[in-house]
Parts: structure tokens; C-alpha cells; sequence
């Protein structure tokens, strides 16, 4: 009896990333949350995250399961067209690039890497920003993709409410 282990070779060790153009497709079959990675091509960070964090295997099955993944780099120069709008090199004459659409997702906060949640309608629901190892990004991805997020608002907001009752006059 033969074992062949060639198709183990095969399986994918990191996150499967896609393009923005193919995220808006895949959104037309199945809606998901979104995980965008910024990065950059000198960042050394960012390259030890995709050798590390998101090879792990934890890690890979929970986001593949849970989010689209997209990795974008932050200074490229070229246009991009995403949820119809048209994305550019806002630096076109400096050294390096500034992509519009990363600008606008870290609202001018650029920090690499940073990561940031969609919900199905495209609207950011947090940046993180930072080397993270796997186990402190998965807790994020858990607690964004259960959006555990809005319950943990509604509190805060819930006790805020009462603090400001608490001080008002009877």
C-alpha cells in the first residue's frame, strides 16, 4: 500500500486574500464581515505577521470562516474603484505613495500594519493598528465577527445614560 502525501503540499498554509474588486464580488453571494490588512512593501512587521500570525493555523480558520481578507497595500499608486468610488495616490509626487483608500480607513492615522473590520455594508467598525501574535488577533476576530463589539457599546452607552441621570436634578 502507497500513501501520497503530494496534496498535503497543496493545502494553504495563510489567509486566502482577495483584491477589493473580487471582495464586491463575493459579497454579491455571500455576505461577510471584511478584514483589511494595510500594509506595506518596506514594512518588517507586516512581513513578520504574514509569515507568522496568519499562517497559524487557528488563526487562518477562523478569519477564512468568518470575514473576507483583503490586503491592500497602503502606498500604491495606482487607482482603485471600490463601493463606486475611485481611490488614488493623494502623494503622487513624493517618494512614496498614499492610497486614498487607506487614508481614509485610518483617517490619516498611517501606522503599518494596521487592520481594519467592515461590517456587510462597508461600514468600519474598528482599526487596530500594530504587530499582533495569534492569539490576541483571534480574541479581535472573535469579538468583532460575533459582534460582541455592539454589545459591549450598548453597555458603556447604557451606563453613560445613567451617570448623566444620576447628576440631573429631581
Amino acid at each position: 500500500m502507497t500513501i501520497s502525501f503530494s496534496s498535503f503540499s497543496q493545502l494553504k498554509t495563510g489567509v486566502n486574500w482577495m483584491t477589493l474588486s473580487e471582495l464586491e464580488v463575493a459579497m454579491t453571494i455571500e455576505k461577510k464581515k471584511v478584514f483589511i490588512d494595510l500594509y506595506t512593501d518596506w514594512c518588517g512587521w507586516c512581513k513578520r505577521m504574514d509569515a507568522t500570525t496568519f499562517t497559524d493555523p487557528t488563526v487562518v480558520d477562523y478569519i477564512s470562516k468568518n470575514y473576507y481578507c483583503v490586503k491592500f497595500d497602503a502606498e500604491r499608486r495606482d487607482t482603485v474603484t471600490f463601493n463606486n468610488y475611485k481611490f488614488y495616490d493623494v502623494s503622487p509626487t513624493s517618494k512614496r505613495g498614499t492610497n486614498l483608500f487607506a487614508y481614509t480607513l485610518l483617517e490619516g492615522k498611517m501606522s503599518y500594519p494596521s487592520f481594519v473590520m467592515l461590517d456587510t455594508s462597508y461600514n468600519r467598525i474598528n482599526v487596530i493598528s500594530g504587530y499582533k501574535t495569534p492569539e490576541p488577533l483571534l480574541g479581535t476576530l472573535i469579538f468583532f465577527a460575533t459582534d460582541e463589539y455592539q454589545r459591549y457599546s450598548n453597555f458603556i452607552y447604557d451606563q453613560f445614560q445613567k451617570q448623566i441621570q444620576a447628576t440631573q436634578p429631581k
